[in-house]
């Protein structure tokens, strides 16, 4: 008997180590956590491209909460190293971005969370103006060289001399170029064809075949075509004039159709849009309107009217309506975040010439 308790005795010892062994590893045991590292002190927030003037570009930076801001990220992190004049556009890839200076004629090419410079493509751009990326290859339209406005006779091919520079992302290199024969300015990608305004010189839409690296017959779209995004297979592009009306075109890309809603004079001063969630957000002045993209109908009712002076960047984005203020273009300006009901949410201190906001989700 007396062996047989004892027996008993560690079996029930033995049970209950081991069933409280299995409860310390579900509940203490710190390799069962999984903590994910930060990628830099640069991700879930925003960038704010400073275009400068005389001097140098910058590139702010926001978190979402707006609890930390850097001014300068560029700067801040690189050094003395520049980023150059007329900071124009920043496009992404994986987990790089490039930022393009078209004054300088260069594209930095950094981290996107750390912010540290990795290389610079220094050739074969000439003012490089937007970029794009697809399989492996990013297409930067290149302004090339400008009229004499003044005098017409005195750069005749100002007009046609234009680009698209195709850049091998592996080596950092401009590998190839296909002349647009035209201006070209903004750039959109949608299956293997580049869409590219013509802002001013042309009433045309030009559309490039990478596959083949040339060009198709053009869309006529009206002159002034500036700012537009590509949704569900239609381009939405906005003609913002200096005089008469402003236009909503929208080009149905699979037979190219084209259909425009005319703004109204109220709309006057029509400059840039974005689409979010279905729908077409759009500036006039200072002020930002919004309308579905089935409609045919502008709305003349704004959403909000900003302090800026001059709208010179937009984008809306999680739920954020941003807008930046051009300024002079010799002193720092701002940026104003609000929600889409027009609530004020942020004033941000930035750099000269703010133009575009890049999110890093």
């Amino acid at each position: 008997m007396k062996l047989s308790k004892l027996l008993l005795l560690a079996l029930c010892i033995s049970l209950f180590a081991s069933c409280s062994s299995d409860d310390d590893t579900t509940e203490n045991n710190d390799d069962d956590v999984v903590v994910t590292p930060s990628k830099g002190d640069y991700e879930e927030g925003f960038f704010i491209l400073n275009e400068g003037s005389t001097g140098q570009g910058t590139v702010s930076f926001s978190n979402d909460d707006f609890s930390s801001f850097t001014k300068d990220v560029y700067s801040k992190v690189n050094g003395s190293d520049a980023l150059g004049k007329f900071a124009q556009n920043i496009f992404f890839d994986g987990d790089k971005a490039y930022i393009i200076a078209g004054g300088s004629n260069v594209i930095n090419v950094v981290n996107r969370y750390t912010f540290k410079l990795i290389a610079k493509v220094d050739s074969g751009l000439v003012n490089p103006r937007y970029g794009v990326v697809k399989d492996g290859k990013a297409y930067v339209t290149n302004a090339n060289t400008y009229p004499v406005y003044d005098d017409p006779t005195a750069n005749p091919n100002a007009n046609t001399d234009d680009y698209v520079a195709i850049i091998n992302l592996a080596t950092n290199t401009v590998e190839s170029k296909i002349d647009l024969n035209t201006t070209g300015n903004r750039i959109v990608l949608k299956d293997d064809k580049l869409y590219i305004t013509e802002p001013n010189s042309s009433d045309k839409l030009s559309i490039v075949n990478i596959t083949s690296k040339t060009l198709e017959t053009p869309v006529t779209v009206g002159y002034s075509a500036d700012s537009m995004e590509e949704e569900n297979g239609t381009l939405y592009i906005l003609r913002a004039p200096y005089t008469g009306r402003g236009e909503l075109v929208k080009v149905k890309l699979s037979d190219k159709s084209v259909s425009k809603i005319t703004f109204p004079e109220s709309l006057d001063g029509a400059g840039l849009l974005d689409i979010y969630q279905s729908k077409i957000y759009y500036t006039a002045k200072s002020s930002v309107y919004v309308m579905n993209t089935t409609a045919d109908v502008p709305s003349t009712d704004a959403i909000l009217t900003s302090p800026a002076g001059y709208l010179y960047g937009f984008a809306v984005h999680n739920d954020r309506i941003f807008i930046s203020d051009g300024g002079d273009f010799k002193q720092d300006s701002k940026a104003y975040i609000y929600n889409l009901a027009g609530a004020i949410q942020k004033e941000l201190a930035v750099g000269v010439g703010p133009n575009g906001f890049y999110f890093n989700d």
